[in-house]
């Protein structure tokens, strides 16, 4: 399924965003009480769609299970503002393939020799991968407008 975009940039501009920002994905889940969660994750935009890991046991795995669509945001803290967000629905399964982990460890902590990564891998076995179907996805760019701030 093609997700709906909205906003300045096309489909070629969205994708190189996702696949070259080194921020984390902010992930909007429903809890059982009606309020929305945000959890930071890192992820990897491949295909259409954004991958993240999280661990069994985690909170997210809870609310995720209960109601599979979330609300995403991918943009820099730091003026100037730009970035995407949007909505889609979340699937979990088992991590088979270590080298997802790996992949982002490399992306945000730029390889596996820190002890976080020692630590993340360790227990690669309890992790899940989280796939992000987007179906709406909007961008907003305010580079332009915002040149002589930052």
């Amino acid at each position: 399924m093609a997700a709906e975009l909205k906003g300045p940039w096309d489909l070629i501009e969205i994708d190189e965003f996702l696949s070259e920002a080194r921020v984390p994905v902010r992930l909007a889940c429903i809890g059982g009480d009606g309020f929305p969660r945000v959890v930071s994750l890192w992820f990897r935009y491949e295909n259409g769609k954004i991958y993240c890991v999280t661990h069994r046991d985690s909170k997210l795995v809870t609310l995720l299970t209960s109601n599979d669509k979330v609300g995403f945001e991918v943009s820099p803290n730091d003026p100037p503002y730009h970035g995407i967000r949007g909505q889609g629905i979340a699937t979990l399964e088992p991590l088979e393939e270590v080298e997802r982990l790996e992949g982002l460890l490399g992306r945000y902590l730029g390889g596996t020799d820190s002890s976080l990564a020692t630590w993340l891998l360790s227990r690669c076995d309890e992790e899940l991968l989280v796939t992000v179907e987007p179906t709406r996805i909007f961008s907003w760019d305010y580079r332009e407008r915002m040149a002589d701030v930052g």
